[in-house]
């Protein structure tokens, strides 16, 4: 049983699909919650028309796709909010390979492609009833902050200091 993390365009057909899944199961989440019911399908539409992940492009981001043997099974994005600072966004493991060991490894890949990026630190936000998220990544390391954005939807804001990964040679 192995997970395989790679970089995918966000325009992907791929991508696409599970972007979809992500906003249709967050979504719906927030409207249970808050209104008893789910999203309506043409707002869900537009959002997800709205929203095509265009900053998880190169050269200043990047979307990972984590495949669990061979099937896609989840997503990482990072993107530079300043040349210091990545964001993460997108960290989603579809409902069937949840606990399966996914999570970590696609944050860990999406913090190694953010060092790739020249950032030093990784913010992200979430909301409260996101529990899972909020338990992950404070499993992971991550500190709870203040607001580093003004979204509606953001309730708990995270960073970690992305510290330098190197390779140490023994004497030759």
């Amino acid at each position: 049983m192995t997970w395989t993390i790679a970089p995918e365009p966000y325009d992907s057909s791929v991508a696409t699909a599970l972007w979809r899944a992500y906003y249709t199961e967050v979504s719906d989440r927030w409207y249970l919650l808050h209104a008893g019911h789910r999203t309506d399908p043409d707002e869900l539409e537009r959002e997800i028309a709205a929203k095509p992940g265009s900053e998880l492009a190169p050269p200043s981001g990047q979307l990972l796709i984590g495949r669990y043997e061979g099937k896609p099974a989840g997503s990482a994005g990072v993107r530079l909010l300043d040349p210091d600072t990545a964001e993460l966004t997108r960290v989603f493991v579809v409902e069937g390979m949840r606990g399966k060991g996914g999570a970590p490894l696609l944050v860990a890949a999406a913090e190694e492609a953010a060092r790739a990026l020249g950032a030093r630190r990784i913010v992200l936000d979430t909301r409260s009833d996101l529990v899972e998220a909020r338990s992950l990544y404070a499993r992971l390391g991550y500190t709870e902050t203040g607001p580093h954005n003004d979204d509606p939807y953001a309730e708990h804001w995270f960073r970690k200091e992305l510290v330098a990964t190197e390779c140490v040679n023994g004497p030759s």
